[in-house]
């Protein structure tokens, strides 16, 4: 048997070492474009900001490595230029030796994702961060000291991690983000905290911002603003890399990747697909889509190979949860956000809450900030985000577990987590939300969100602040009525005859103060996520006022 391999990182080279594991008589080609068959590329921004001190780390394995460990015939500096699928042979460009074939019984495309490119004045000035060379590239620039200013078109995880190492380098940067908000993965009022964050450590962020010209050391945006810029990245996401698949006549899918079934197959049965470039099935929309990362890649590398070695299992339908931090705070979702929902006509219900890290009374709680989707009759599990500065990325590890494994809302409350006050609360995050989510579900404490309070006013209902006086003078929604809650029955017959959208803090004081006004026989529901996810909302929105 004899595999080539087009393109190597995390997919290619899964693919490779697995099917050495299982056939140890097959012969293994990998082909890759360029210098380094296996790098950390989710590194380099860690690189350029010193975080990973040696380019050498970033270096996962070599050809000699990969020869010496597992009998690889790797060959760098090689692009794979045409599949022959009828006589079965691929033609290939190497950068000293010129042209060379080869033929094949199985192919398994990886060739990732290249980044995409705008029609933009000056666009040639700025550079990319795709792979080691361009991350050396920046790196050389800033060390010698030519980099003052940066401006990163995009604000993407790339973006915001590059903005964060090149802010630690002394580098003035500004990310510049078309959308009304960075990381547009994230739903507007949920990623607030987090770019108030990154403004509070010298980020400066421009939202609603489309560029019109780089020039040699400014950017100019479409409303006149210009920033400075020595350096521009440009970093406004990636498209699949599939022309080779293309040239060779493979079916593409509707999502913009290479079509493949659950065996990671193409149109052709003897050519796979891994990666970047590949269309994934949604657990969630059970619909194609593309999802750009890395612990994909592996796994599916690892199962095309147990494929060719005859140990067939189709691939599992993709979540998609990520993950990002920056200056010490953590940003993180799993399955599908409120925007995406709304886009393709899904049904859901949204509970926001706020929860503590840990035990409050144990020193270092901090606040995360969480929301979750959940299918409005059965309660099933649709998504969730996370920001905090502790706890966020094990509460939606929890979450996406959950999706997996076809959870609702309500399991959510039975959830048995590790506590100890310095892990964890006896009512974790996890559970608090399904509490939470009960209630919504069950109709014990309907809810509204910040954007429907407008909707809300307009017909005739009224704003009930039931926290205390001096949270109301730090801060209200205008036109609110204050009520706290440890007052609210002696102030039930000035509010009979009228319906309210309560809310407090985080949620909470609401619940309970609903249940005291439903005793009066007043209508009443709960603003979610409290006084705080509006303050958020409002920020984020304010950041688009130019």
């Amino acid at each position: 048997m004899k595999v080539v391999i087009i393109g190597g990182v995390a997919g290619g080279m899964s693919a490779a070492t697995r099917l050495r594991r299982l056939r140890e008589d097959a012969e293994i080609v990998v082909y890759e474009k360029g210098p380094y068959v296996s790098f950390a590329n989710c590194g380099l921004p860690y690189f350029i900001g010193g975080v990973i001190d040696k380019k050498e780390s970033l270096l996962l394995q070599t050809p000699e490595s990969l020869w010496n460990r597992f009998r690889l015939d790797v060959r760098v500096n090689t692009e794979v230029t045409k599949i022959d699928r009828a006589n079965k042979t691929i033609t290939a460009v190497n950068t000293e030796t010129g042209e060379q074939q080869e033929d094949y019984d199985y192919i398994i495309i990886s060739p990732g994702a290249n980044p995409r490119k705008l029609p933009i004045e000056g666009i040639e000035r700025a550079v990319v961060l795709k792979d080691v060379e361009d991350s050396v590239r920046i790196k050389e620039m800033v060390d010698a000291g030519e980099i003052k200013s940066a401006a990163i078109l995009g604000a993407g995880f790339i973006g915001v991690e590059l903005a964060e190492n090149l802010v630690h380098r002394g580098v003035k940067t500004t990310l510049v983000e078309f959308r009304d908000h960075i990381l547009p993965q994230f739903d507007l009022e949920m990623i607030e905290p987090f770019q108030a964050h990154l403004n509070k450590n010298g980020v400066e962020i421009a939202v609603s911002a489309e560029t019109e010209s780089i020039d040699d050391h400014s950017l100019t945006l479409k409303d006149g603003r210009v920033i400075d810029a020595d350096l521009v990245v440009s970093s406004v996401g990636v498209v699949a890399d599939s022309k080779l698949a293309e040239l060779a006549g493979l079916e593409m899918g509707s999502a913009g990747g290479i079509k493949v079934d659950e065996n990671l197959r193409t149109s052709d049965p003897n050519i796979f697909a891994v990666g970047d470039a590949v269309e994934k099935q949604s657990l969630i929309t059970d619909q194609p889509q593309m999802i750009w990362l890395a612990n994909l890649a592996n796994r599916h590398g690892r199962l095309v190979a147990d494929v060719i070695a005859g140990e067939t299992e189709p691939a599992r339908r993709s979540i998609g949860t990520g993950i990002i931090g920056a200056f010490g705070m953590a940003a993180a979702l799993t399955g599908i956000t409120e925007g995406l929902a709304q886009r393709m006509g899904i049904d859901y219900q949204a509970i926001h809450l706020h929860p503590g890290s840990h035990a409050g009374y144990y020193p270092g709680s901090e606040r995360i900030s969480l929301k979750v989707l959940f299918e409005p009759k059965t309660g099933k599990l649709l998504g969730a985000q996370s920001v905090g500065k502790d706890g966020a990325d094990k509460r939606i590890d929890i979450i996406a577990t959950a999706i997996y494994a076809g959870l609702s809302v309500n399991d959510l409350m039975n959830l048995e987590l590790a506590y100890s006050p310095q892990f964890g609360s006896a009512k974790d995050a996890i559970n608090h939300a399904g509490y939470v989510g009960n209630n919504v579900l069950e109709n014990k404490s309907p809810n509204v969100h910040w954007n429907q309070l407008d909707e809300e006013i307009g017909r005739g209902v009224k704003i009930l602040d039931v926290r205390t006086q001096a949270e109301f003078d730090r801060g209200h929604i205008p036109g609110a009525i204050l009520a706290p809650v440890d007052q609210l029955r002696d102030q039930l017959d000035e509010l009979v005859g009228n319906e309210y959208v309560v809310h407090c803090a985080v949620g909470q004081r609401a619940h309970t103060a609903i249940q005291i006004l439903a005793s009066k026989g007043i209508k009443a529901k709960n603003l979610s996520g409290g006084y705080t996810t509006w303050k958020f909302a409002q920020d984020a929105l304010a950041r688009n006022e130019v």
